[in-house]
């Protein structure tokens, strides 16, 4: 089975859409600047599953050696995984996981070097920040957790949303 695997960064600070400010004056947002984010990487299938994973700081090469682990449960398949070239992606813990025998049930193919647009996980983002999440204002870290998470639930409900990411993205798997 095929998955691409993508990762991005959810900040409290909302992506405006849209405003009901009145016309040509541009809305004040009064909002405490700060770098505290999750961070989730997704895995997505040709047959419209979404796998995914959150923290609450900067991915690591053990957080993907754990996701290539649970994608791999969770699918209980051999995978191909595709992905880009991030540091985190080549780490020594990735290189440890596969080499315990995890290699059996899981290749790894990488992206060129800078292809966003080859990648269809890219569209998962693309689709939770403009369309699902758009214009949310969170308070805290646990308010936006709790939100992408029944963000993430309602596009696992629609797989040919999933599936259709593969076809913006100029794959005929």
């Amino acid at each position: 089975m095929i998955a691409c695997v993508d990762e991005s960064a959810f900040y409290l600070l909302p992506g405006v859409v849209r405003t009901y400010a009145p016309r040509g004056e541009t809305p004040f947002f009064k909002v405490l600047l700060t770098r505290k984010h999750l961070s989730v990487m997704s895995g997505i299938t040709t047959t419209g599953h979404l796998t995914t994973l959150t923290r609450r700081r900067s991915m690591t090469g053990w957080d993907s050696a754990v996701f290539l682990r649970h994608l791999s449960d969770y699918l209980n398949r051999k995978l191909l995984v595709i992905w880009d070239r991030l540091n985190i992606h080549r780490a020594e813990e990735v290189k440890t996981l596969l080499s315990c025998g995890w290699a059996k049930l899981i290749h790894i193919e990488e992206l060129p070097a800078y292809a966003p647009d080859l990648n269809p996980d890219e569209s998962v983002w693309q689709h939770l920040k403009h369309y699902e999440l758009r214009n949310l204002c969170c308070a805290d870290l646990d308010q936006l957790e709790v939100q992408l998470a029944l963000a993430i639930r309602r596009m696992r409900r629609r797989p040919e949303l999933i599936q259709s990411f593969f076809a913006e993205a100029g794959l005929d798997l």
